[in-house]
C-alpha cells in the first residue's frame, strides 16, 4: 500500500488519506488518522495544552470545556513546554538567594546562558553555532541586519518580499528603505499570489528575481509563511536570498543568521557591549585594543542576555534536539 504521505504536499496528503478511509478530507476520521500515524505525538506530552473552559470565545453548550482545545494558531505563540515553570523558578530562586553572583553561578550562569542553547538553535536551521545569535526581537535583528547587509544603490535598491509579509517585516522594510533616502513604492518588491489562488509558486518567485536581476539588493521572505502556512522551496530560493522564522511569540527571543563567509568582510552597523569577546567584555575598557569583538554572529549582540524570558526557549530547544 502506497504510504500517503510519501512526498505528499498537505492537501495531498488529506486527500489520500480521505481516499483510503473513503471520507471526505474534512472527515474527522481523516484527522484521527493523521494523529495516530504521527511519528511526533509523543512530544505533545511535554506541552500544556488548553482546556476549553478556560479559553474566552467557547461557548460551553456547544461543546465539552474539559476537552484540550484543537491549537492551531503556533504561528503567534506557541504552546508552553510543561518544563518552562520549573527552569523559570530555578532562575527566579538563583536571583534570591545569590544576586548579582547569579551572573557566573548555578547551572545556567546569566552570562554566558545563550551559549547554552545556540548550538541547539544551530541544529534546527542546519547551520553552524558560530554562524547563529539569540537576541532582541524578531523586528530588531531584522533592522540589525538590513543595516548591514542592506547597501542600496541607484541602480540596485529593491527589496524583495511577500505581498502579505508579517506587518512588523514589512515596515521594517519600509523604514529601511526611507532610511537609505529611497522611495518604498519604488523600492519595495512585492510578491502576490497569481489570481484565485492562496500561495506563491516557487517558479513565479524565481521569475521575478530573474527578471529584476541587479535591480534587486535584498531578497527577505520567511521560511514559513505566517499567514498561509506555505512552506516555501528555500534551496531554491537561497540563491538570492536568505531565510528567517520560526515559532515564538510576542515578546519571544529572536534569532539571526549570518553566513561564516560574512565574518571578515560585513561587520555589524551597531554595538554594544554584549556583542564583545567574554574574556574581554567585562574589562570595560570602552574601545580599548584588548576589548574585542566576538569573532562569531555573536558580534551583532547588543545589550545583555534575557534570561528569564529565555526559559521557555532553553525548554523547547531541548525538545527539538532529541530529534536530531
Amino acid at each position: 500500500v502506497m504510504d500517503p504521505f510519501d512526498g505528499s504536499t498537505p492537501s495531498d496528503t488529506l486527500k489520500r488519506v480521505a481516499t483510503l478511509l473513503g471520507c471526505s478530507p474534512t472527515s474527522a476520521g481523516v484527522a484521527a488518522y493523521l494523529d495516530k500515524h504521527d511519528k511526533l505525538s509523543h512530544l505533545r506530552e511535554q506541552f500544556l495544552v488548553p482546556k476549553i473552559s478556560d479559553l474566552p470565545p467557547s461557548d460551553l453548550s456547544l461543546v465539552d470545556g474539559e476537552q484540550e482545545c484543537i491549537y492551531l494558531v503556533g504561528n503567534s505563540l506557541g504552546l508552553q513546554p510543561k518544563m518552562a515553570r520549573k527552569y523559570l523558578e530555578e532562575e527566579l530562586e538563583k536571583w534570591a538567594k545569590t544576586g548579582v553572583h547569579g551572573h557566573t553561578e548555578g547551572s545556567r550562569p546569566w552570562a554566558w546562558a545563550e551559549n547554552n542553547i545556540e548550538e541547539l538553535m544551530a541544529n534546527v536551521v542546519g547551520a553552524k553555532p558560530e554562524e547563529v545569535a539569540l537576541m532582541n526581537g524578531l523586528t530588531v535583528n531584522l533592522h540589525l541586519l538590513m543595516l548591514s547587509f542592506y547597501r542600496p544603490t541607484a541602480a540596485r535598491h529593491k527589496i524583495l518580499l511577500e505581498s502579505k509579509a508579517f506587518p512588523s517585516d514589512h515596515y521594517a522594510v519600509e523604514s529601511q528603505i526611507r532610511l537609505r533616502g529611497f522611495d518604498p513604492e519604488k523600492s519595495m518588491l512585492l510578491l502576490q499570489p497569481r489570481l484565485g489562488e492562496e500561495t506563491l509558486r516557487t517558479a513565479d518567485i524565481l521569475r521575478v528575481i530573474e527578471q529584476e536581476g541587479d535591480s534587486i539588493a535584498m531578497v527577505m521572505l520567511s521560511g514559513v509563511q505566517y499567514y498561509t502556512g506555505q512552506l516555501f522551496d528555500m534551496a531554491a530560493i537561497t540563491e538570492a536570498g536568505q531565510r528567517k522564522y520560526l515559532n515564538s511569540g510576542a515578546g519571544g527571543l529572536a534569532g539571526a543568521f549570518i553566513h561564516e563567509k560574512h565574518k571578515d568582510t560585513i561587520k555589524p552597523a551597531l554595538l554594544g557591549w554584549w556583542g564583545h569577546d567574554l574574556k574581554t567584555r567585562f574589562k570595560m575598557n570602552n574601545g580599548k585594543r584588548d576589548t574585542q569583538l566576538h569573532p562569531t554572529a555573536f558580534c551583532r549582540h547588543c545589550c545583555e542576555f534575557k534570561v528569564v524570558i529565555c526559559c521557555h526557549l532553553v525548554v523547547s530547544l531541548g525538545i527539538t534536539s532529541a530529534l536530531f
